[in-house]
């Protein structure tokens, strides 16, 4: 079973940074895509940045230049580095996992059909 835990959220100010963390178990990344999305208050959940099972690391062009998703296999945990803060960067931010089907191609950098949901860590900028 694929349990997915985050942490690392907070307040901070514009122009600062914040490192989520998402503690990973019962999976292997290398079968895995492994995303971030986020939720802002009366919005849609919306995609922010993943690492594909091949290790292509592929990102919003909201978040593109600004934040950067990484994987410590020793730790499997997978960190979202947030530099540059923007209030409107203020969401829940959700750590996900999607199993590479059979029918994926191998090349295939995903953005929908994550079924496997962290509780979500709450981020916070303020102007």
């Amino acid at each position: 079973q694929v349990q997915l835990v985050e942490s690392g959220g907070g307040l901070v100010q514009a122009g600062g940074s914040l490192r989520l963390s998402c503690a990973a178990s019962g999976l292997t990344f290398s079968n895995y895509a492994m995303g971030w999305f986020r939720q802002a208050p009366g919005k849609e959940r919306e995609f922010v940045a993943a690492v594909s099972w091949r290790g292509s690391s592929y990102y919003a062009d909201s978040v593109k230049g600004r934040f950067t998703i990484s994987i410590d296999n020793a730790k499997n945990t997978v960190y979202l580095q947030m530099n540059s803060l923007k209030p409107e960067d203020t969401a829940v931010y959700y750590c996900a996992a999607r199993a590479k089907g059979y029918s994926d191609s191998y090349y295939s950098l995903p953005k929908t059909g994550f079924r496997s949901w962290g509780q979500g860590t709450q981020v916070t900028v303020s102007s």
